[in-house]
C-alpha cells in the first residue's frame, strides 16, 4: 500500500478554483428565471459549465498535487467521462431552479442533485488512475457522499433565498468548501496500492498533459470570474435584500418624480415585458418597481417579476410623473405599492408587504431627501 500526501499550495489553488467557479456560475444564472426562454437556456447551460467545469478544476488541481511513491496516470476516456458527468448533473440542477415555479422542494432536489454529482464525479475521475489503484473504504465513501449532498443542499438554499450580494456569497462559500471538503473527506477515506501494468480503455493522460488542461480552464474560470465580478456589485441589491449598504454618491439620471407629466399623462399606460418568447403589456398602475438588470430592467407587478427590454434610463425617461419615483440608480418604485419605509443611517428602504414578487427596495443616499418628499415624509 502507499502512502501518500498533498503538496499545500496545489490545495489551496484547488479551494480558489472551486470558490471562483461557484460565484461565476450563480451570478451568471442571477436574473435569468426573467429571461426569454432561449437566452435563459444559453446562461444556464453556460452557467453549468462554468460550475462543473470547476468542480472537476478543482479536483484535477488537488490531484495534481497528490504525492505518491510511484509515478502514475489517467485513462484519457475515464477523465472526460467525469467531466461530462459532472457538466450534465449540474445542468439538472440549474434547470430546476429556472425552468418552473421556484419552490422549497425543487432547491432540494436540485442540491441533491448536485450534491451527489460532485462524489459521482470525483470516484469516476479516481477510478481512472493507472499505475496506482484507489481502494475506497465504504465509510469514506458515506462520510464524503453526505458532507456533498448537506453542503450542497444548503449552498442551493442560501443562493436561492435570495439572488442578492449577501445570498451569492453565501452560496458561494458553502458551494466551495461542499467541493473542497468533498475531495480530501474522500482522499482520506482512499489507500493506493500497486497496479501491475496500466488498465484502460483510452489513451493515457499523463500529469503533464493533466497540468496544461487544468490550467487552461482555471484560466478560463478565473477570467469569467473576473468579468462577472466587475459587474456585480453594480447591481447587487435585489428584492428580499437585507440591510441596503450606502453606495458611494454618484450622479445619477434625472429621477422620474423630477420630469413633468405629459400634458395628457394615460393613466392606462402600459409597460411591455418578455414572457414566452412574446411581447405582453402591463399597466403602470399594476407594477410596483422597476430593477435594472443589465441593458434590461425587471418588473415586479403581484406575485410575477417579468424582463422588460427598457433600460432603467428608459424607463425613467419614459414613464409619466406621479407615483414613479427614482429611489436608486437601480430601482423604480410605484409609491402606490410602498407600505412603509425604513431609514438606515444615510440611505433607506421602502417596502412591499402587499406585492408578493418583492418585499423591498433600496433608497440611495442622493436619493432619499427626494424620497421622503416623494412620500410625505
Amino acid at each position: 500500500m502507499h502512502e501518500h500526501a498533498h503538496d499545500p499550495i496545489l490545495v489551496i489553488a484547488s479551494l480558489a478554483v472551486a470558490l471562483m467557479a461557484g460565484f461565476t456560475g450563480l451570478t451568471l444564472t442571477r436574473g435569468a428565471a426573467d429571461m426569454p426562454v432561449p437566452r435563459r437556456k444559453a446562461i444556464v447551460a453556460m452557467a453549468s459549465v462554468v460550475l462543473r467545469g470547476g468542480v472537476w478544476s478543482m479536483h484535477f488541481v488537488a490531484m495534481l498535487g497528490l504525492r505518491l511513491p510511484v509515478r502514475f496516470y489517467y485513462d484519457a476516456l475515464t477523465t472526460m467521462i467525469s467531466a461530462l458527468t459532472a457538466i450534465l448533473i449540474v445542468g439538472l440542477g440549474l434547470m430546476l431552479m429556472h425552468f418552473g415555479a421556484r419552490s422549497t422542494a425543487r432547491i432540494l432536489v436540485a442540491g441533491l442533485l448536485v450534491g451527489a454529482g460532485i462524489p459521482a464525479m470525483h470516484y469516476i475521475g479516481m477510478s481512472g488512475m493507472r499505475m496506482a489503484i484507489p481502494v475506497f473504504s465504504v465509510a469514506g465513501v458515506a462520510v464524503a457522499v453526505a458532507i456533498s449532498i448537506g453542503l450542497s443542499v444548503a449552498a442551493f438554499w442560501l443562493a436561492y433565498a435570495g439572488r442578492d450580494l449577501r445570498n451569492i456569497l453565501s452560496g458561494t462559500l458553502v458551494f466551495g468548501v461542499a467541493v473542497f471538503a468533498l475531495h480530501f473527506v474522500a482522499m482520506a477515506g482512499t489507500s493506493f496500492v500497486p497496479d501491475p501494468g496500466a488498465r484502460g480503455g483510452g489513451p493515457a493522460l499523463d500529469n503533464a498533459t493533466l497540468a496544461f488542461g487544468v490550467t487552461l480552464a482555471a484560466f478560463l474560470i478565473s477570467a469569467a470570474f473576473i468579468m462577472t465580478g466587475v459587474t456585480f456589485n453594480e447591481a447587487a441589491a435585489v428584492a428580499g435584500a437585507g440591510p441596503v449598504a450606502a453606495p458611494v454618491p454618484a450622479p445619477e439620471p434625472p429621477g422620474v418624480a423630477e420630469a413633468p407629466p405629459p400634458a395628457e399623462a394615460d393613466p392606462a399606460y402600459r409597460i411591455p415585458y418578455e414572457r414566452e418568447g412574446r411581447i405582453r403589456f402591463v399597466g403602470i398602475e399594476d407594477v410596483a418597481a422597476i430593477r435594472a438588470e443589465g441593458h434590461y430592467t425587471v418588473l415586479y407587478f403581484g406575485d410575477s417579476k417579468a424582463l422588460c427590454p427598457w433600460s432603467i434610463s428608459e424607463s425613467a425617461r419614459r414613464l409619466p410623473g406621479g407615483d414613479m419615483i427614482r429611489t436608486h440608480r437601480s430601482y423604480i418604485v410605484n409609491r402606490r405599492h410602498v407600505s412603509g419605509f425604513e431609514r438606515k443611517k444615510d440611505t433607506g428602504v421602502v417596502f412591499f408587504e402587499d406585492v408578493p414578487a418583492i418585499a423591498k427596495a433600496p433608497v440611495s443616499r442622493a436619493r432619499l431627501n427626494a424620497v421622503r418628499d416623494h412620500l410625505g415624509l
